[in-house]
C-alpha cells in the first residue's frame, strides 16, 4: 500500500490540489471591470484608458490574491504572469485597432473607383474630388525600383557574410549594416539629395526617392536574408562539397532554394518597411499632381507624401483624400504582409509524410 505524503507537520496533505472554477477569470474580469468604471466615474477621471487601466489593475490584484487563497501562492504567481502577458497583448493591440478603425471609418467616405483611378490634375486641393492614381502610379515606381537596388545588393551581401565572410572586412561590413539599420529615413534623404542633385546636378525625380529608399531597404534585407541563411544546416552544404561540387554552385543550388522562403519573405517585409516613408520623397521627389509615368525626370507623387500635402491644405475636401489615401496604403502594407506569409508558408520545408 502506498503511504499517503506527509507535510513538515507531520499532517497528510492530499495529492489533488484545490483549483479554480474555469469560470473564475471571466466574473473576475467583469468585476474588475464594474469596479473600475465606479472607481472612475468616483474619482471624476474622464479618460477610458484611465478607467481601463484601474480595472485591469484590479483584475490583477484580485486573482493573485484568491488564486493564493485557493490554489497557493505559486499557481497565484503563475496566473499573475499569464494576465499580465494577456494585458500587455490587449494594451499593444487596442491602439492598433483603434488606428485601422478610425482610418477605415474616415477613408472609406470617398474611397471609390474614381477615387482609385483619377489624379489630382489641375483641381483645387479645397475642392472635393480627385483622387490617388498618380500617387499609386509613384508609389509602385518607386518601391520597385528601390527593391531593385536593394535587394540584389543586400542577398549578395549576405551571402558573402555567412559563406566567405571572415577577418576585418567581413567585420567591418557587420558593422555599416548594424549602423545602416538605424539611419533615419531623412538622414538618407538629404545624403542621395547632396550627391545626386546638388553635386552631380540631376534634378528631382521618382528614381533619386527610389535611391534614398534603396538605402533604408538594404540592411533590413541584409540581416533578414543572413539569418535564413544561417538556418541552412550545414550538413547539406558539406554533402554538396563532398560530391565535388564547387562552392559557388552549392549556394546557387543547395543553399539559396533551402532558404528562398525566409529569404523572400525578408524581402517583403523590407517593401513594406520604406512603402510609407515620407522624408526622403518629400526631399527628392517634390510631389507631382499630375500623373508622371516616368520615375527619371521631373517631379512624381507617391502616396505617403499625398497623404502628407493633402492634410497640410486643411480644408475638409483634402482631409477625407487624406484619410482615404492613407487607407489605400494601410491596405498595400498589409498584403505584401500576406503575400510574405503566402511565400513562406509554401517554400517552407515539408515535414513529415
Amino acid at each position: 500500500m502506498t503511504p499517503r505524503p506527509v507535510a513538515d507537520g507531520g499532517h497528510p496533505v492530499s495529492l489533488k490540489q484545490a483549483r479554480l472554477p474555469r469560470w473564475t477569470p471571466a466574473v473576475l474580469a467583469l468585476l474588475a471591470a464594474a469596479a473600475g468604471c465606479g472607481i472612475g466615474l468616483a474619482a471624476g477621471l474622464d479618460s477610458k484608458i484611465q478607467w481601463g487601466l484601474i480595472a485591469a489593475l484590479v483584475f490583477i490584484l484580485g486573482t493573485f490574491a484568491l488564486a493564493t487563497a485557493v490554489e497557493g501562492g505559486r499557481q497565484a504567481k503563475d496566473r499573475m504572469a499569464t494576465n499580465l502577458v494577456w494585458i500587455a497583448f490587449l494594451l499593444a493591440v487596442v491602439p492598433l485597432v483603434s488606428l485601422l478603425w478610425e482610418t477605415v471609418a474616415r477613408g472609406i467616405k470617398v474611397l471609390d473607383g474614381y477615387f482609385l483611378s483619377t489624379s489630382m490634375g489641375t483641381l483645387p486641393d479645397a475642392m472635393p474630388g480627385g483622387g490617388i492614381y498618380h500617387a499609386i502610379i509613384g508609389t509602385l515606381e518607386q518601391v520597385g525600383l528601390a527593391t531593385l537596388i536593394a535587394a540584389p545588393l543586400g542577398l549578395l551581401t549576405a551571402i558573402y557574410l555567412v559563406e566567405y565572410g571572415r577577418g576585418k572586412l567581413a567585420k567591418a561590413v557587420t558593422f555599416f549594416v548594424d549602423v545602416m539599420t538605424g539611419i533615419p529615413s531623412i538622414v538618407a534623404g538629404l545624403f542621395v539629395l547632396s550627391v545626386w542633385i546638388l553635386i552631380l546636378g540631376f534634378g528631382p525625380s521618382g528614381f533619386a526617392g527610389a535611391m534614398a529608399l534603396a538605402i533604408l531597404m538594404m540592411p533590413v534585407v541584409v540581416r533578414s536574408t543572413e539569418e535564413m541563411l544561417k538556418l541552412v544546416p550545414n550538413e547539406l552544404r558539406e554533402a554538396s562539397l563532398a560530391l565535388g561540387v564547387p562552392k559557388w554552385r552549392t549556394i546557387l543550388k543547395v543553399v539559396l532554394p533551402t532558404s528562398i522562403g525566409g529569404i523572400t519573405t525578408g524581402v517583403m517585409l523590407a517593401i513594406a518597411r520604406i512603402a510609407g516613408e515620407t522624408a526622403p520623397v518629400l526631399l527628392l521627389v517634390w510631389g507631382a499632381k499630375t500623373i508622371n509615368n516616368n520615375p527619371f525626370e521631373d517631379a512624381q507623387q507617391s502616396l505617403p507624401l499625398y497623404v502628407f500635402q493633402q492634410w497640410q491644405q486643411g480644408s475638409e475636401a483634402s482631409y477625407d483624400r487624406a484619410w482615404a489615401a492613407a487607407l489605400v496604403l494601410i491596405a498595400f502594407v498589409m498584403i505584401l504582409n500576406l503575400v510574405a506569409r503566402g511565400i513562406a508558408r509554401w517554400k517552407a520545408p515539408k515535414t513529415g509524410r
